[in-house]
């Protein structure tokens, strides 16, 4: 049974987003007014805020939990047009620091143009790597070298979208039988717009060769599906815990299950109202035609509407 806590914030602005560490006991928001604040949670499972500081010089979108593995790292994304790494360092310089903890900013990446829209670190077993997305339509992947070194990071790849993007997802799934794979949503509200949620395939094995070789790191990455469904602007996309399943919000209060079949066919499983309620027919006949579409088709077309206008203009 689920049990509502409220927590006073006190954010001084819309909070947009919020994010638990891997093992749930910590906990991360950002907020219009620029700042990230870090919660961890008591044993009595009380909520207190930890640390605070301003990240950004404009809204903060997005703020996401590295794998515990590479310390306690976040990143965070802003209307500032960059992304930010944090590291927490307990302090052992002097006695008055000793035991102590405060967040350092590695990097700040900052090639994209407009508002940096989301942030998220890949699967583990991927090594340090991040995705931002960019109300310019472009997904850009960054890689740490040196995980011991948090302020060097490289760009490995641009995926040009064409729509404003909005949201990203990793997908979790760490099987060898299925390449990693990232979807974007979008929140261009045009009429006539269609892929407004992509699945991009990354090639792991190319980049295994390119490493092997001495030569860059760089992968290729290409689409594998694009769905027409959504008449509305995308808010969010999310896999389930087996990367089997990818859920998408829009604006209509829908959200909608995404399925491939044995033929790497993607098809619109279900569809659910705001208050969990199906949607009459929305199992495996409406929109279907529109959804399915195929790994091996090189006209996919599908569309997501997903992001609020408040990105572009806040």
């Amino acid at each position: 049974m689920f049990v509502a806590r409220s927590i006073a914030a006190d954010h001084k602005d819309l909070i947009h987003d919020v994010s638990f560490d891997f093992h749930g006991r910590r906990m991360a928001t950002c907020s219009s007014d620029q700042s990230v604040k870090v919660w961890d949670k008591s044993e009595s499972g009380d909520w207190h805020c930890t640390a605070s500081w301003k990240t950004h010089s404009g809204s903060v979108w997005r703020v996401t939990w590295a794998h515990p593995e590479f310390g306690q790292v976040l990143a965070s994304c802003s209307f500032d047009r960059t992304a930010a790494v944090w590291e927490e360092i307990v302090g052992e310089s002097n006695d008055k620091l000793r035991g102590q903890s405060h967040w350092v900013k590695r990097t700040t990446l900052v090639d994209s143009r407009t508002s940096v829209t989301d942030v998220k670190f890949a699967p583990k077993h991927m090594g340090l790597m991040l995705a931002t997305c960019s109300a310019d339509g472009v997904v850009r992947i960054y890689e740490a070298p040196d995980v011991m070194n948090l302020s060097q990071w490289s760009l490995q790849h641009e995926i040009s979208c064409k729509l404003s993007c909005s949201c990203i997802s990793w997908n979790p799934s760490s099987s060898r039988a299925h390449s990693p794979m990232i979807a974007v949503g979008s929140d261009d509200n045009s009429p006539n717009v269609s892929a407004k949620v992509q699945i991009y395939e990354y090639n792991e094995n190319t980049r295994k060769e390119l490493t092997s070789s001495g030569g860059p790191t760089k992968f290729e990455i290409h689409i594998v599906a694009q769905f027409d469904n959504h008449n509305s602007q995308v808010w969010r996309v999310s896999w389930n815990i087996t990367g089997t399943v990818l859920a998408s919000s829009g604006d209509d209060g829908c959200v909608r299950l995404w399925k491939a079949n044995y033929m790497d066919n993607w098809k619109c499983t279900g569809i659910l109202k705001g208050n969990g309620s199906p949607v009459n027919g929305s199992s495996s006949q409406q929109g279907i035609s529109n959804a399915s579409l195929g790994s091996n088709n090189p006209n996919l077309q599908n569309s997501l509407n997903g992001s609020s206008a408040s990105r572009k203009h806040s």
